[in-house]
């Protein structure tokens, strides 16, 4: 040990230590870069690996859900072999039910099949109830027209129906809405694509809003299989028919043509979104009184006239049977 210590002393050792020292340092610099390997094509194979499971995971689900190109069921054939799609085609009929929920064949069929019952339906009950119930006084002209109307309520109704539920579908997207961007912005800005942030909110976001989860799968989905990309974020602008969807999708379809970075539009459209969702949070609160107004009218203020008046009218009673007693007991004497 002390004749290796002792050996730095001499300058042909410590030479050759140096140049030793140096040919190492320059054998690792070349070689290094070999070593690591290209962490970049690493990563992109990742994501492709990753972005077909995604894939084949939305492609089974959809198929698990039943989006058949064909209505195999008696309703489906029944409207098939009459035509009813083209004899009472509605052009707004299929984007309805999107934002309904209701994909597939099948409830298209199932709605042009109530289209064509109800209206005999319809006509029917009302010809029971007016000429065998109750026709209320009505002339002939009248009975007829009631017929008519029922006939009118029975082809329309379908519309009503499937309005009523695209609206609460509607509201309960928009209850999450914004707390699912601010989930998405954490996964983008977490180095996630928006395919696996999409995929990763709907999971999360299913608990609050299973509505709202099954249309970020469907994204997913068309993300991974549709060749343009911003017609999936088109779609789902479609789907839910909301101001404040259609302007985040605009964003995210903005966002993958020009480049611009998707956190900084996240961030706002999530802000945006909060607002919104408090603004008719007010708007509600401040057409509270005027909605209460009816409901106090017909319930509260007969209660309370009977609380405040029932007393007294108890003791106004008592006070005239006593002066009705009081003469009949003093006759006698």
């Amino acid at each position: 040990m002390y004749e290796f210590i002792l050996s730095f002393s001499r300058p042909e050792t410590l030479a050759a230590y140096l140049v030793a020292a140096a040919v190492f340092g320059t054998l690792m610099t070349i070689l290094l870069p070999y070593l690591q390997g290209n962490k970049l094509e690493t990563r992109l194979k990742a994501v492709a690996s990753q972005r077909e499971r995604l894939r084949k995971q939305s492609r089974a689900a959809l198929e698990k859900k039943g989006l058949r190109r064909k209505d195999d069921s008696v309703v489906g054939n029944i409207s098939s072999k009459l035509n009813l799609a083209k004899a009472l085609e509605d052009p707004n009929v299929v984007k309805l039910m999107n934002q309904a929920g209701m994909r597939g064949p099948g409830p298209i069929s199932a709605f042009y099949f109530a289209r064509m019952a109800l209206p005999f339906i319809g006509a029917i009950g009302a010809f029971v109830y007016i000429f065998y119930v109750n026709d209320h006084g009505l002339n002939t002209v009248m009975k007829y027209g009631s017929l008519a109307f029922g006939a009118a309520a029975g082809f329309y109704a379908p519309n009503i129906y499937i309005s009523n539920i695209a609206q609460k579908r509607q509201k309960s997207l928009m209850r999450a809405f914004p707390d699912s961007l601010d989930m998405l912005l954490i996964c983008v800005e977490a180095g996630m694509s928006i395919e696996m942030g999409f995929n990763k909110v709907s999971q999360e976001i299913g608990t609050a809003s299973p509505e709202l989860a099954e249309e970020f799968g469907i994204t997913v989905a068309e993300l991974s299989y549709l060749p343009d990309r911003r017609q999936a974020y088109e779609n789902l602008a479609i789907r839910t028919g909301h101001e404040g969807v259609k302007a985040v999708c605009m964003a995210l379809g903005q966002a993958e043509r020009y480049g611009t970075p998707l956190g900084d539009a996240l961030r706002l459209m999530a802000r945006e979104n909060r607002e919104m969702r408090m603004s008719d949070a007010e708007k509600k609160a401040a057409a509270l009184p005027a909605q209460l107004t009816v409901p106090m009218i017909l319930f509260f203020l007969p209660v309370l006239f009977l609380v405040v008046l029932g007393p007294a009218y108890i003791k106004y009673e008592k006070m005239q049977g006593d002066n009705d007693v009081a003469p009949q007991v003093a006759s006698p004497t």
